[in-house]
């Protein structure tokens, strides 16, 4: 089993042109900012709008098929369950719709309801169920008719922290045990890293980077994906392993390429002073600091000038350099720590 999408749709200004290929048993994740097209492509592979091109599912064509011919479970954003129909009816509900008894369908969905950990909440009504029970409930009744394709669009916005983090596990599970092909959509960089199998990132109804996680957390290609994974990305002319990023910066890398590129290195990698340093660092710019936010047990310091970029220090750092939104600092990162690659 497999999926082949090669699409285009036009809706409002939105114009989406978008390709991607998935494996049975894969999960591809799709991730970009908002308006880039994420939720729009996942409607029209539900055949909920209307595309052009190509949507191919197990060797078949179904891009002009209607989307209750489909084989497709689709989990919404708000999941969508019925308000008035107990969790057990809203499983039974899409088993119904393709000719199964009442009967019958009640014992799939309570099945379904006893794997995803809900047996003792059948008859619930949505509005008695938290949060991450109704994601719960709206992926079992996704699965419950076993689709070819499973489409699951910010399965997780909706919880808090605590919830998100084991739904996040359970849900992975849950994916893994699925033999078709699953296309997820989240802006959530922990979501995606956790689920994907293979990542395709939409920006402005384009795809601009796909490959596995590991693939663009090494080579990200865009601003977008580098602030994602959390590192600093510039983009300039290399000569002999010298990149001119500005007319009044340039960045040394031990990497000795040629021509249009783009240059990483990690925050942690970026070491802050108050006066200019002496010594090894091949790399270092004057900067201002613009911002300072704490996460977890660091500091991620943004930085203006020549080379606008971000650092990660210790919150004593931060006191023992009296950081502060306008202080100047000098940044300097040493030239191994510098990864360069063609555009």
């Amino acid at each position: 089993m497999s999926l082949d999408v090669d699409l285009r749709v036009e809706l409002g200004g939105l114009r989406l042109d978008a390709q991607l290929h998935a494996a049975a048993g894969e999960t591809v994740v799709v991730v970009g900012p908002n308006g880039a097209g994420k939720t729009t492509l996942l409607r029209a592979l539900a055949g909920l709008l209307p595309a052009d091109g190509r949507i191919v599912l197990d060797g078949d064509d179904i891009t002009a098929v209607p989307a209750e011919a489909r084989s497709v479970g689709y989990v919404f954003q708000d999941h969508a369950l019925f308000p008035h129909l107990s969790a057990r009816d809203n499983v039974a509900f899409g088993l119904r719709c393709r000719g199964r008894s009442r009967r019958d369908a009640r014992v799939v969905a309570d099945r379904w309801l006893a794997r995803v950990g809900l047996a003792e909440h059948a008859a619930a009504r949505p509005g008695e169920l938290s949060g991450g029970q109704a994601q719960r409930v709206a992926l079992a009744r996704a699965l419950a008719v076993e689709p070819r394709l499973l489409l699951l669009d910010e399965p997780l916005s909706a919880l808090d922290a605590t919830t998100r983090a084991v739904t996040r596990r359970d849900l992975v599970r849950h994916l893994a045990d699925h033999d078709g092909v699953r296309v997820v959509v989240t802006h959530d960089p922990l979501d995606a890293l956790a689920m994907a199998d293979h990542l395709v990132v939409l920006e402005a109804g384009r795809v601009v980077q796909a490959g596995s996680a590991e693939e663009i957390r090494v080579r990200p290609r865009s601003r977008y994906v580098a602030d994602l994974i959390g590192v600093n990305l510039l983009r300039g002319h290399a000569e002999r392993g010298v990149v001119r990023v500005r007319d009044d910066a340039v960045v040394v890398s031990a990497d000795e390429v040629d021509g249009a590129v783009f240059v990483v290195f990690h925050p942690h990698a970026v070491a802050l002073h108050r006066a200019r340093p002496e010594g090894t660092p091949r790399n270092v710019w004057p900067g201002t600091v613009a911002a300072l936010d704490l996460d977890g047990g660091r500091v991620r310091v943004t930085l203006e000038g020549p080379v606008r970029l971000s650092a990660d220090v210790t919150p004593a750092a931060v006191t023992a350099l009296g950081l502060a939104p306008g202080v100047g600092v000098w940044a300097s990162v040493k030239a191994t720590e510098v990864a360069v690659y063609a555009e």
